[in-house]
């Protein structure tokens, strides 16, 4: 079945289902596109443009997000929040003439209560603990070994300071496992440096 969805194209941020993603709204035209969402049905497709230039093609796969928290500010702008619903398949961009783009899209079915093995869970949490070291980063892996594996794999995978197209792969990855493999393999490859001493990147 396919769908209408206003798109919210922003380079470097996905989402996954059963997740938020907290957005502060400040151009016109996405104003305009919370505005027409929240007289609606309050949903908004996050997908990521192939390239950080106006009207550049999109990628295949995003996901629609429902607006949950909301502040309006007196200029106009908002902070909103929105809430993971479905990834998507997108089908065709939309001739509009509203000033967001807009897509007909057919939703994704994916696996529910998805599980990993306990090997498949300590080497991920074993590659994670490596990769935030090296970054730098401080973690509380008391309340990590708390989260299920889904909530756990697609968390990590929604903020961790990947390159656009390794975000993407992470979101396009069919099921929670190829997911956390790839990872894996992700954080073993950024972790890698050059001559330079320099953190090596896909881009």
């Amino acid at each position: 079945m396919s769908t209408r969805l206003p798109i919210f194209p922003l380079p470097g941020a996905i989402l996954f289902p059963g997740l938020q993603l907290p957005l502060h709204i400040f151009e016109r035209r996405y104003r305009d596109l919370v505005g027409n969402a929240l007289a609606k049905d309050r949903l908004i497709g996050m997908i990521q443009p192939q390239k950080s230039k106006e009207g550049a093609p999109l990628y295949e796969i995003g996901c629609v997000g429902r607006i949950g928290d909301v502040e309006a500010l007196e200029d106009g702008r908002y902070n909103i929040v929105l809430d993971g619903e479905a990834r998507f398949r997108l089908l065709r961009e939309l001739d509009v003439t509203t000033s967001f783009r807009q897509i007909e899209a057919e939703l994704i079915e994916d696996p529910q209560d998805e599980t990993l093995s306990s090997v498949e869970r300590a080497g991920f949490e074993f590659e994670a603990r490596r990769f935030a070291d090296m970054q730098g980063y401080s973690v509380d892996w008391e309340s990590v070994a708390k989260l299920d594996d889904e909530t756990l794999i697609n968390g990590v995978a929604q903020i961790i300071p990947f390159d656009a197209a390794s975000k993407q792969a992470l979101l396009e990855a069919p099921d929670l496992r190829q997911r956390c493999e790839l990872m894996i393999q992700l954080m073993q490859f950024f972790a890698l440096r050059d001559d330079g001493d320099e953190i090596v990147t896909l881009q």
